[in-house]
């Protein structure tokens, strides 16, 4: 009986042993793979139209951060909903393009939703316009405003100003609704195509999804808030080479 009982601890020991070994040997596998979000912001819609007509050939999509869309024609809100049609995503990025750190201290976070948030929504959705992401002007984020534009909004999108190494950076998907854009435009400090590959290395890698942000496409730089289109087919290219995925913002709400 003693030996019974023996031999029927040891083997409970053992399983209970090879069990807790095996939860060990498989960490966890994200339910998505490495890739990138590129992200444009304000209101270059011919600039982002014309980009798209080079860079569709790498099956890309892009997420299309637009402000004062009152200010835009009937072609250009045209040429927002041909993007959305094949794919892309359109975000809101403000309907006046307030700082919202600057303009809450001022008026209030109420009055920033009912000047900022609401005539957007309103009027991109006559325009037809899906709208589910929104991405903060010039970066200004509040925490405080986060908690209620999540009333209004999936995802969230800061700016990233730092240069850290990238397992240091923010600008990785890091399963939270609040997400921080890693800038490529041509004026930002800490922007290089070697520190560029050094992010999309990291994601690959480390199986991570990197976040980018932009304003305007250019073949030929000529002032600030520029990206050349030859950076952004860098990217592509990388991006093929290396079987990344490309994702918009509102997809990123399907991993948290």
């Amino acid at each position: 009986m003693k030996n019974y009982i023996l031999k029927t601890v040891f083997l409970c020991s053992f399983f209970l042993l090879f069990s807790c070994e095996s939860k060990k040997s498989k960490p966890e596998i994200p339910p998505y793979k490495a890739g990138v979000v590129i992200s444009f912001d304000d209101a270059y819609v011919n600039e982002w139209f014309d980009a798209d007509k080079v860079l569709k050939k790498y099956n890309w999509k892009a997420t299309f951060c637009v402000c004062k869309i009152n200010t835009l024609d009937k072609s250009e809100i045209g040429k927002l909903q041909k993007l959305q049609s094949e794919g892309h995503e359109i975000a809101g990025h403000g309907f006046h393009h307030y700082n919202a750190v600057k303009f809450i201290a001022k008026f209030g976070t109420k009055e920033y939703v009912k000047q900022e948030i609401e005539p957007m929504l309103v009027l991109m959705k006559s325009h037809s316009l899906q709208v589910t992401s929104f991405a903060y002007p010039e970066g200004g984020r509040s925490p405080a405003l986060d908690g209620v534009l999540l009333d209004n909004f999936k995802i969230i999108r800061g700016r990233s100003f730092g240069g850290e190494i990238p397992s240091k950076q923010s600008c990785f998907f890091r399963k939270s609704n609040i997400v921080f854009g890693f800038d490529i435009d041509n004026n930002h400090i800490n922007f290089s195509i070697p520190y560029l590959v050094k992010l999309l290395d990291y994601a690959k890698n480390n199986n991570k999804i990197l976040i980018l942000s932009s304003h305007k496409p250019v073949d030929t730089l000529t002032d600030n808030y520029q990206t050349k289109v030859e950076t952004l087919e860098f990217i592509c290219k990388y991006m093929k080479r290396n079987d990344m995925k490309f994702y918009t913002l509102s997809d990123l709400n399907k991993f948290k």
